[in-house]
């Protein structure tokens, strides 16, 4: 399963980038405004540091400038994946851009008929909100189940890309699943990294390595 960071900050960008964690980025408008600065630089700069997909949204409602918009953005790199609403107008602009040799990630996808339609629409990729749908009292990861299950049947190359994630059993959750990606904000990767367990046995490991030193003083640390 590939694992993309979502979010805008480049210090997180450039800090799991580095532990060879990341196969690609999403953002989206919120995570451009809360980073602040010039979304246009720090578009070009998460191009050039991640190989892997980067998804960047438009802003249009509208179809024609969807199309419009998703082309300028493909200028920042041959990475880049539009990403566009589950609309009409969304999956119009994804068939359009599809066409035209243009990745789209389709996002905000709350069911497995809105991931049906959009696989049909041509998208690489589908964006199902796993997070709000828990916090809507419902099942979020059925919701993964479903799409699986769905694609299973035919011959979609559209990936399924597990948003909205709160925390890690949502990763083992869809990685279970077999989902072929999943997005996560920095905090939740790094819970990932962590385990009581592993600080406990190396503090032991290193405590005993000062024991041995001590003993020892001829080792070579």
């Amino acid at each position: 399963m590939k694992i993309f960071l979502d979010t805008a900050n480049l210090e997180s960008i450039k800090k799991f980038n580095d532990m060879g964690l990341l196969d690609g980025i999403t953002t989206n408008p919120s995570l451009m405004y809360k980073e602040g600065g010039d979304p246009k630089a720090a578009m070009a700069e998460i191009t050039s540091i991640i190989k892997g997909d980067v998804s960047l949204e438009v802003v249009s409602t509208d179809s024609s400038g969807m199309i419009e918009e998703g082309r300028h953005l493909r200028e920042y790199g041959e990475n880049v994946v539009v990403k566009v609403p589950m609309t009409p107008d969304g999956l119009k602009a994804c068939k359009s851009l599809s066409s035209q040799g243009i990745p789209v990630n389709v996002t905000l996808i709350f069911s497995a008929n809105q991931a049906l339609l959009a696989a049909k629409s041509g998208a690489k990729y589908v964006s199902p909100f796993i997070g709000r749908l828990d916090d809507a009292g419902q099942d979020g990861m059925h919701l993964i189940q479903e799409i699986k299950e769905i694609f299973s049947h035919y011959d979609f190359r559209t990936q399924i890309l597990v948003a909205s994630v709160r925390h890690p059993l949502h990763v083992v959750d869809a990685a279970k699943i077999g989902a072929d990606v999943v997005t996560l904000p920095p905090l939740v990767l790094d819970k990932m990294l962590l385990h009581p367990l592993t600080k406990i046995g190396l503090e032991n490991f290193l405590a005993d390595w000062e024991k041995l030193k001590t003993e020892n003083p001829d080792i070579n640390a």
